[in-house]
C-alpha cells in the first residue's frame, strides 16, 4: 500500500525528514491502539509497535503518546518482528476529550482527522445537547463536522427533528442516512475521497459499525442490536481503528461515548453558540453573564420566544464546565511544576 493511500503528503514528509531518522527509521500510520501496544501502516504492510521508552519519559501528558490516526516514526530492528514508535508527527488536527475520572488530563480520541462525522439517532438516542458538546469538540478539533442523522424510519416525527438539528448545527452540514436500509450513505462516501480521514463519533448503536460494513461492502465489524425501550445499545466497537475504504478514503471507527467531557473549546463556543454569542453583544454590559443582570439582550429574547431557554441552559452548563477545568488545569500545572523543581 503506498503511503499516500493513507493521507501521507509533502507536509508529513517534511516533519518526518526534519527528525533525522537515521538507518532503520520509516513513516508509518496508526491504525490500532492497545494500551502502549499498537498496529501500524507502513510502506512494507501492517507491523506491531511499542512506544519507545525515550519518547513515553519525555510525554508530559498521555496526549503526546501516539492516537488513532497518528503518523509516526518507527524504528525497526532486523531479526526483530516488532518496532518502536519513536517520535508522533505533529498532528493537522485532533479530536480530543477530557479523561474520564478525576484525572485532568487530555485523552485524544482520533487524530490527523478531515472530516468528523457526528453520528445521531432519530429514536430515543436524538439529544441536542449532547449534539452541541460533539460540535464543541469536532470544531476546536481542526477537522470539518458533519452531522448524520440515523434510523428515520423509527420516529415519524423525523422532519421535525431534523430541522432542530439543524438550527443547532448552524453551517455545518446535516444529512439524514439509514445504514441498515443502505440510504444516503452516497453523502458520506462524498466527503472522502483517496487519502482523506474521516471519524464516525457518537452513542452505541446509532449504526456506526453498519456505516463502516456499507462503505466497505462487507461486514467488517460486528454490529449488536438496541434495546427498544431507550435506544440503547452495548458497546459493539471496542477500540478504535483506522479502516481503508474501497473508494480510497480512511475511516475511523470509535466506541460509543453517550457522554462527552469537554476540552479546551473556548473558541468553538462561540461559533456553536454563534446566535447566543450575537444577542450578547447587544446586552447592556459588555461583561453580562446573562443570568440577574438588568438589560439582558438575551433573556430578552428568551422573554418573547426568540431563544430557546433549554440552549441557554446548556450555554451556561458548558462555560460552567470550561470554567472547573481551567482551574483543574491550573492546579495540575502548579503540581507539574512542583514536581520538577525538586
Amino acid at each position: 500500500m503506498r503511503l499516500t493511500q493513507l493521507g501521507w503528503d509533502e507536509a508529513f514528509a517534511a516533519a518526518f525528514d526534519a527528525l533525522e531518522p537515521g538507518a532503520g527509521v520509516q513513516p508509518a500510520r496508526v491504525a490500532i491502539e492497545f494500551n502502549y501496544l499498537y498496529r501500524v501502516w507502513t510502506a512494507e504492510g501492517e507491523r506491531e509497535t511499542t512506544v519507545a521508552g525515550r519518547l513515553k519519559h519525555r510525554a508530559r501528558s498521555r496526549s503526546e503518546l501516539p492516537a488513532v490516526g497518528d503518523w509516526v516514526a518507527v524504528r525497526t530492528r532486523e531479526g526483530q518482528d516488532k518496532g518502536a514508535v519513536i517520535a508522533v508527527l505533529p498532528r493537522r488536527s485532533a479530536f480530543s476529550r477530557k479523561m474520564a475520572g478525576a484525572v485532568t488530563d487530555e485523552q485524544v480520541v482520533a487524530a490527523n482527522v478531515d472530516v468528523v462525522f457526528i453520528v445521531m439517532g432519530l429514536d430515543a438516542d436524538f439529544n441536542l445537547r449532547r449534539l452541541e458538546r460533539y460540535l464543541l469538540l469536532a470544531r476546536e478539533s481542526g477537522a470539518s463536522p458533519v452531522v448524520l442523522l440515523t434510523k428515520p424510519d423509527l420516529n415519524e416525527a423525523a422532519p421535525a427533528r431534523l430541522a432542530e438539528a439543524e438550527a443547532v448545527s448552524g453551517s455545518t452540514p446535516v444529512h439524514v442516512v439509514g445504514p441498515k436500509l443502505n440510504t444516503g450513505l452516497d453523502q458520506v462516501a462524498a466527503y472522502l475521497r483517496t487519502g482523506c480521514t474521516g471519524a464516525l463519533l457518537g452513542s452505541s448503536g446509532v449504526g456506526k459499525t453498519t456505516i463502516i460494513n456499507r462503505l466497505v461492502g462487507q461486514d467488517v465489524r460486528r454490529t449488536r442490536e438496541v434495546r427498544e425501550s431507550d435506544s440503547r445499545g452495548r458497546h459493539t466497537t471496542a477500540h478504535r481503528e483506522l479502516i481503508v475504504l474501497p473508494g480510497g478514503g480512511l475511516m475511523i471507527d470509535t466506541p460509543g461515548m453517550r457522554e462527552l467531557q469537554l476540552w479546551d473549546v473556548t473558541e468553538a463556543v462561540r461559533e456553536t453558540f454563534d446566535d447566543l454569542e450575537a444577542l450578547a453583544a447587544l446586552c447592556h454590559f459588555t461583561d453580562c453573564r446573562h443570568r440577574d443582570e438588568p438589560r439582558c439582550a438575551v433573556k430578552a429574547a428568551v422573554a418573547d420566544g426568540r431563544l430557546d431557554p433549554r440552549r441557554v441552559e446548556s450555554y451556561h452548563k458548558l462555560r460552567g464546565e470550561l470554567e472547573e477545568l481551567a482551574r483543574q488545569q491550573e492546579v495540575r500545572d502548579q503540581r507539574e511544576q512542583k514536581r520538577r523543581s525538586r
